[in-house]
């Protein structure tokens, strides 16, 4: 996941190196950001040798798209952390005020938001440092309680920042909380499958397995163990999974049903093909004058497998499927997730320029027997939290019918 690291002009920012570390060992991409003051502590190349990433500092940087990256990294983050988080910048946070990176990227993110405060101990009781704090709070910012000892200034109290192994454990507590997938098998299928012709030649489609890959992600960080079966893409599968490498729906069927019997979860992301050539040739067809007559034949469709399999035994994982149309999408999904008895699929119009394959946002409906829920365009990242909200629903439920 990735973190962007505040770093504000507070003596402890020589402890943002090593919580940028303890970030880094637990397998996060750190982006620093640091505050004009803070680069009197600590120099921009020791963060940018940490990171092997440029360190922001300036705002106004020049360059192309420089004076709107803050959008588009506050788009891209799982969480923004700020440590030190001095008596300034809380104040500039809880009044709305942005006049540099940091604090602009505070407002227009909407990932989570961890603050470590560090500054000397009565400015920390100050009533208008503590108003700016209750006022974040409220908001739902999280922090991490600064520590009591001597400080800088020679004094001995509370303010000192908070060690970096406890600032790395507040960041994992919230980029992993506490979720009923945790040690769970969930098995997430992700991009296209191609069904090839012949040897050079193959009948594919557009996707990318972007949003396969986001609810993968998003399952790892809710601590669930994930088999990824993933079609062809050059999109690189996220760490923490089995990644299972596939070409074809027979190759997508196979694997998917090799871990059907141990999964608690399974969704089924991918754009898997429904026909496949009834013959490989075993050389590239040449081309000839004319028309060329294809002969195809049905692949075996998964997601049906698996739920008539269930539906026989009375027993089996959460089944959530995808519905990709270009028309009747909300109905066609329905009749879908009747038809293959599972428990919830997602619709969504592909034939939208900003939704569907091969890009980052999408828009989906959630249909299920209870009926529909359209939710607005967002981030596929955000789709998956969403998602995976639905599936921990769907999974508290089944295991309360079991346990009467």
């Amino acid at each position: 996941m990735l973190i962007a690291l505040g770093v504000t002009g507070g003596v402890g920012a020589y402890k943002a190196v090593e919580i940028a570390r303890g970030l880094q060992k637990r397998g996060h991409e750190v982006v620093a950001i640091m505050t004009a003051a803070a680069t009197r502590f600590v120099g921009p190349l020791t963060f940018e040798a940490i990171t092997r990433r440029r360190v922001i500092t300036d705002q106004f940087e020049p360059g192309a798209n420089a004076e709107i990256e803050h959008i588009a990294l506050a788009s891209s983050i799982d969480l923004l952390l700020i440590a030190p988080a001095t008596a300034n910048v809380i104040g500039k946070l809880a009044n709305g005020l942005a006049d540099d990176f940091l604090t602009t990227l505070y407002t227009a993110t909407r990932a989570p938001v961890l603050l470590a405060p560090a500054m000397n101990t009565q400015m920390f009781d100050h009533e208008a440092v503590r108003q700016n704090l209750n006022t974040l709070a409220g908001r739902g910012v999280h922090f991490v309680e600064p520590g009591e000892g001597y400080l800088a200034c020679g004094w001995i109290g509370k303010g000192r920042l908070a060690e970096a192994d406890a600032v790395v454990a507040a960041a994992e507590r919230l980029l992993r909380p506490e979720s009923i997938l945790r040690d769970r098998h969930v098995v997430v299928t992700a991009g296209p499958t191609y069904e090839d012709l012949d040897p050079v030649r193959y009948i594919g489609n557009r996707s990318s397995g972007r949003m396969g890959l986001a609810i993968a992600e998003e399952a790892v960080r809710r601590g669930a163990r994930v088999s990824l079966v993933l079609g062809p893409t050059s999109l690189a599968p996220p760490s923490g999974c089995q990644t299972s490498r596939v070409r074809s729906a027979a190759e997508m069927h196979r694997a998917v049903m090799a871990h059907a019997d141990s999964a608690d979860v399974v969704i089924m992301a991918a754009a898997v093909a429904d026909y496949t050539p009834a013959g490989r040739a075993p050389q590239k067809v040449a081309k000839q004058d004319g028309p060329l007559t294809v002969s195809l034949t049905r692949t075996p469709d998964i997601l049906l497998e698996l739920g008539e399999r269930r539906r026989a035994s009375g027993h089996g994982p959460v089944l959530i499927g995808f519905a990709a149309e270009t028309e009747h999408v909300v109905s066609r999904a329905s009749e879908k997730r009747a038809r293959k008895h599972v428990d919830l699929i997602v619709a969504n119009d592909v034939s939208r320029p900003d939704a569907g394959f091969d890009v980052d946002t999408n828009l989906v409906t959630f249909v299920d027997a209870e009926g529909s829920e359209a939710l607005p365009l967002q981030t596929k990242a955000r789709v998956a939290a969403a998602l995976l909200d639905r599936a921990e629903t769907l999974l508290s439920t089944r295991s309360a019918i079991n346990l009467r």
